[in-house]
């Protein structure tokens, strides 16, 4: 496992308590986990998510990821409607390793309450409760 000052902690997004993160892509909101969080699992072997059109409130459980450690719940951090998963992830989940932000993006929302996303922690914010 890496120290913090070596993980990616990525201003463009904001986070959530759970290790998740989410950014506002237009009208949707794109969400993943952290950079720390596929750094404590480890090596990723297998993810599960829910189905475009499955709706969840904000902390629910969206879905879970496999490591040769353990499994883990994945925890929403905005409210919505799932209009899109990254499916090449069902295939190749070791991406999350490789990049948690960019091709590892996890599921695309459709908000139910944008002011959500203004609730979640900043990367500074994140990086302290870590601490």
């Amino acid at each position: 496992m890496k120290e913090l000052n070596e993980l990616d902690f990525n201003t463009s997004v904001k986070y959530s308590v759970e290790h998740t993160w989410a950014k506002a892509e237009g009208d949707l909101i794109v969400a993943g986990i952290s950079d720390y969080a596929q750094d404590q699992l480890g090596e990723i072997i297998f993810i599960e998510l829910p189905q475009a059109g499955d709706s969840f409130a904000k902390d629910d459980v969206f879905g879970m990821v496999e490591s040769v450690k353990t499994a883990s719940d994945l925890f929403i951090p905005i409210g919505g409607k799932i209009v899109e998963i990254n499916a090449s992830l069902l295939e190749g989940p070791e991406i999350i390793n490789q990049n948690p932000f960019e091709k590892g993006w996890m599921i695309k929302i459709q908000p139910e309450n944008d002011s959500e996303l203004n609730d979640l922690l900043t990367a500074e914010a994140y990086k302290n409760s870590l601490k």
